[in-house]
């Protein structure tokens, strides 16, 4: 089980890393970016679109916020402006951080039910499963864009959690 302080640390981690590799695309070309690098979802730009695709997702079932258009094959392009992108993400993350700051304790430990475009079906799982699959979904496609941007001959700084700055 998870707890406040698990949700607030995951929410700075998220927003410390997106900084991290949003910095490091910024200085590749608008078509370095949008190179088919073999990934799941292609290329850098589409996979930090359904990244973002995806927790605006999940923070609509978390905590009320206006649900994307689309499931996830029209996620990848969420915002085809680079600038656009970039915008929306700090928005989001500083979002995610203020929610985490004011998580209720009891809400982790509660139900929740949604309907899953993925597996097109209504599921009931306990939050605090959902909020660390949330988290861990984030790692996961940034390890990818991460792997993509080194390909790109990007430097990415460390993503270690225990040297993220307090």
């Amino acid at each position: 089980m998870i707890d406040a302080a698990y949700v607030q640390r995951m929410a700075r981690y998220n927003r410390w890393q997106n900084v991290n590799l949003y910095t490091v695309a910024d200085r590749l070309s608008d078509a370095e970016r949008r190179q088919d690098r073999g990934a799941f979802f292609g290329s850098i730009h589409a996979t930090l679109n359904h990244l973002l695709w995806a927790d605006r997702t999940w923070m609509a079932r978390f905590a009320a916020w206006p649900k994307p258009d689309g499931g996830i094959p029209q996620s990848v392009s969420l915002f085809p402006d680079w600038g656009n992108l970039k915008q929306e993400r700090t928005e989001s993350d500083a979002r995610l951080v203020a929610w985490s700051d004011d998580v209720d304790p009891a809400w982790i430990t509660g139900d929740m039910t949604w309907f899953s475009g993925a597996i097109s079906r209504e599921v009931t799982k306990p939050r605090w499963e959902l909020v660390t699959h949330f988290f861990n979904h984030q790692t996961h496609h940034r390890g990818q864009v991460h792997a993509m941007l080194t390909q790109a001959g990007g430097k990415p700084h460390d993503t270690d959690l225990f040297v993220m700055p307090e």
